[in-house]
Order: C-alpha cells, then structure tokens, then sequence
C-alpha cells in the first residue's frame, strides 16, 4: 500500500499467531500492522477453508447479474446487492441506504425518490467505467456470448483522497494519523476466446473450468526482482553521518518502494520507484492547464515538491482502474500561490472531477541509470526495464529484473533500507546472493458470476451455502433440560450451607438444648 510505513514485517510462512507487546519497549507502525495482518489472514483462510474459492450466503448471495441491453440507449448489468465472498475476502454489494435531509419549513413537503437497490455496470462504486471509451463497452450477447466476471482486490486510502480521515481537531499542519486498506470490487466483461471456448453454448462446468485456469494466469505474476546495497566507487559522503563501509549511503531509514508502471513485456515495460513507499501526496485543488492548485505543498523539505521532481496526477477512478498515466515533470513552483507548473497538461478526463479527489503523487526517481557512462532515458516519464543487470537507483540501492517476466501495472516490491547496519534488508542465501522475489502486492482475485447469451436471465455461476446452524433435535432438548436442572440444583446448593433446611438461627439453638 502506498502509506507512510517503516518496513512491513507479516510472513506467513513464519506461522505466527499474535504480535504481543512488551513493557518498557518502542512501540512502532510495524507491530501493530502485523497484528492486522496476522488476524486478516486467519480469518480470510478460514473463510476460503469452509467456503471454498468463492461463494455466498444462500439467503443474502450478493452480486446476481441481470443483462440491460437492446431496448436501453446503452447496454449495461444489474447488479444485486448481498455478500460473497472470494478467495475468503468479503465483497458487498448492497447500496448503502441516502440519509435524509431535515426538510425546509417554507418548501412544500416532497416525497425522496427511493434509489433502485441494486448498481449498474456504469455506476459500480470501484469500477469506474466510461461509456466514452470503447474499451470499456459491454460486448454484444447477440454476436458471442461473454462471461461477467468479479475481480477483486485492494488497495491504500489516504486523506488526500477521502478527507474525513484526517482528524481537523489535530490542526491544518499535522499530517493524517493512519491510512486505510479498502477491497475494491469491479464487476467486468470478459470474452469466450480470451478463455479460450469455442463452443457457442458452453455448459457450466466447462465455463467454470476454463474460467480457473484464466484465472490461475492472471494471478500469478512472473515478475521477479532482487535488491542490493553496494559501495559505491566514489563515496565521498560526510564520515559523521554515513559509516566508512557502508553499502546503503543514505543519511536516513527509508522504505523504498520499485513499482511497475506500464506493465507488458520487458520491452515495453517501465518502472517508478520512491524512497518514501510512494506516500508523498498532495491533494489538488484546481487545475488550470499545466498549473496546478494544491491544497498544501508538504509538511516539510523531506516531504515537498521541487524543480525536477516527477510526479503523477491522478484521481480515485484512475487508482482503481491500474492505468498507468505519463508521469510529469515538476517545471516550476509558485510557493505563495501553492501552485505547480507541470511539464504537460494532464491526460483527459484525468482529475476533473473534485468528487473524484484528484491528487499528486511523487516519485524519486529523476533519470534512468548510467549503464556504459550514459544515462538511460526515462519513457513518459518513467523508467525502462532491464532484464539481466543490476540497475542502480540511490545511495548504493540496485535492483535486478529476472529475465522473460511479465509486468503488470501496480506489481510492487518493498525495499528497507536501514543507516545502523549500511545495508538494505532482502531475503539472500547462506552465501549472502539476493534471493529473486516475487512482487508484495497487488494480490487479485476472481470469481465467475454469470454468462450472457442474449436478452433474458443469464446463467448463473455463482456458488451458494447455507447456514450452519439448525434447531436442536428433540432427544437434545431434553438433554440440555436436564442439564439445565442439574445446574440450577448446584447454583442452589452452594448458595444455602445449610442443605436447603429453612431453620432459623434461633430455631437450631432450641433444637440443640432439647437434645441436650
């Protein structure tokens, strides 16, 4: 997530069960995220254990899919509201209920019109599609069916993008507490022959069957990254702040983040990377061709913007929808104004809308690395990938690209680098060789829900389970009855000393001087 971390410690091959905190001790971000994270994963297993790769509660099994299409101005899916849950993450559909204004007592009294309870493939809260773009159009059923597919995934909220995080009682200088991780759900269209069907009227268990192994694809990334610290040749840093044999030259902890920009072969593939996990964000307030209006130009000189930085511009519809936009170049500042000039206007129909946040985000990187003593050019403002060989980025920080990966937009790694041991922290072996590494994140998900053919019901492919729990048979019941009883008698017992005999003090007293 891009957050402001220190490192990001939860392994699940480590088989952990609680963080538990000690007395006396500094208490830091990574501990308490570790515990969420320990407590996410055992519930979310134990929810694909006992359920199964995706499905819902048969009373309340959310996202059931209707086809809109012929008769309407532009095609589009009902979709339902309920829960289900894939790979044990829970995904809600249900539209949130509107509040209700306190009514004007000079207006007459009008009735609300009541919102339909389900959303529309246009206006899905995360999915974000434009009936501009034809990509983003629904196929027709009436030349091939397709398939309606759930995606889901997650990612990181900031105050920049929902504002009510940031408690205002904390003041305009303090800077947002903590972030959010939000499960974005996209129901989306998928085509028989990217699953690889060519049968016009598929039964379900081929559907499904095919759907999985697209989906096994999709999830797994072939990407694989390694991250080292090395000396430079010519370390001429002050000997007061960086140790003399330092491999990391930074005069900081940071947590580097490398992150796939234009996902693709290694050819066309780039990369960003920031040494702040790419948490550096300023919320915009206006945009006026290449100038830009921001709501505050950072906390600090750490924390700003400057001449030469670039930056991405961006809203909460293009972080949902993993396009990778040109990153920018920070051209001027105007710091009275709080005002940017960015080195070109911005994508279209990129950060219009204020109901859609649009917000900076930087990065640090400034210009590809030196290989053969020239600087490789950055490709809309990112860096190229290369496979093979070790790239440097900072301070002696360099990364290695495995060969023949695939690249999606988002995939990230995360890079500790600490000044107390001059080193970055990364998985080697016994010879200390930097292990290959899969990326940390974004882990997706998918679920089949229904394939369209044509006006009319579609075909279901959602999975559905009952409840657990059934009334208590009749042999049962007597059982616990007696037990009940039992349990009454004994409270009794040991509530009365006396046995349950009804004497009184002085009753016992004349008792004992007549056997006297």
């Amino acid at each position: 997530m891009h957050a402001d971390l220190s490192r990001l410690t939860f392994r699940p091959e480590r088989h952990y069960s609680a963080v538990v905190a000690q007395q006396g001790r500094v208490q830091l971000d990574a501990d308490t995220n570790e515990q969420t994270a320990i407590q996410l994963h055992q519930a979310r297993t134990l929810a694909a254990d006992l359920i199964g790769q995706h499905g819902g509660p048969r009373k309340a099994c959310g996202f059931r899919i209707d086809y809109m299409g012929g008769r309407h101005d532009i095609d589009t899916l009902h979709i339902h509201g309920g829960r289900y849950y894939v790979d044990g993450i829970l995904c809600d559909a249900s539209r949130p209920a509107p509040g209700t204004p306190v009514p004007d007592e000079d207006a007459e009294e009008q009735e609300t019109a009541e919102p339909p309870a389900y959303w529309t493939y246009w206006d899905q809260p995360d999915g974000h599609r434009d009936p501009e773009k034809p990509g983003d159009r629904l196929p027709s059923p009436a030349q091939s069916p397709f398939l309606v597919y759930l995606n889901v995934w997650e990612r990181s909220v900031t105050a920049a993008e929902d504002p009510a995080l940031r408690e205002v009682a904390l003041g305009a200088a303090m800077p947002d507490t903590a972030a959010r991780v939000k499960v974005v759900w996209q129901v989306l269209p998928l085509s028989l022959a990217a699953l690889e069907i060519e049968e016009t009227d598929p039964s379900k268990d081929i559907v499904r069957a095919a759907f999985d192994r697209w989906a096994k694809g999709q999830a797994a990334s072939s990407a694989r990254l390694a991250a080292r610290s090395e000396r430079p040749d010519h370390a001429d840093e002050d000997p007061c702040l960086v140790k003399p044999d330092a491999r990391y030259r930074g005069p900081e902890n940071q947590l580097y983040r490398v992150e796939v920009h234009a996902g693709g072969e290694a050819k066309d593939a780039t990369f960003k990377w920031s040494r702040e996990n790419g948490s550096v964000v300023f919320p915009v307030d206006e945009l006026d061709g290449t100038w830009v209006q921001l709501a505050s130009l950072g906390h600090d000189d750490k924390l700003d913007l400057d001449v030469g930085d670039h930056v991405e511009f961006t809203d909460t519809a293009y972080a949902s929808r993993l396009e990778a936009l040109p990153l920018l170049r920070v051209e001027e500042l105007d710091l009275p104004g709080r005002r940017v000039r960015l080195s070109a206007e911005p994508e279209p129909g990129v950060g219009r809308l204020p109901d859609l946040h649009p917000f900076l985000r930087r990065w640090d990187h400034h210009e590809g690395p030196r290989r053969k003593g020239r600087t490789t050019s950055l490709k809309a403002g990112a860096v190229p990938v290369t496979e093979g060989e070790w790239l440097p980025l900072e301070d002696g920080i360099e990364v290695y690209f495995a060969k023949s990966g695939a690249y999606r937009t988002g995939d990230h790694w995360i890079i500790p680098a600490r000044t107390a041991t001059g080193r970055v922290e990364w998985p080697a072996d016994p010879a200390r060789r930097p292990l290959l590494q899969g990326p940390a994140g974004i882990a997706r998900h998918f679920a089949p829900l229904a394939l369209i053919k044509g006006e009319g019901s579609p075909v279901d492919l959602r999975y559905a389970f009952g409840s657990l729990a059934s009334s208590v048979p009749a042999a049962d019941e007597a059982a616990l009855a007696a037990e009940a009883q039992a349990s009454r008698e004994e409270r009794a017992a040991e509530s009365d000393p006396s046995g349950g005999r009804s004497q009184t003090t002085s009753e016992a007293e004349a008792a004992a001087e007549g056997d006297r």
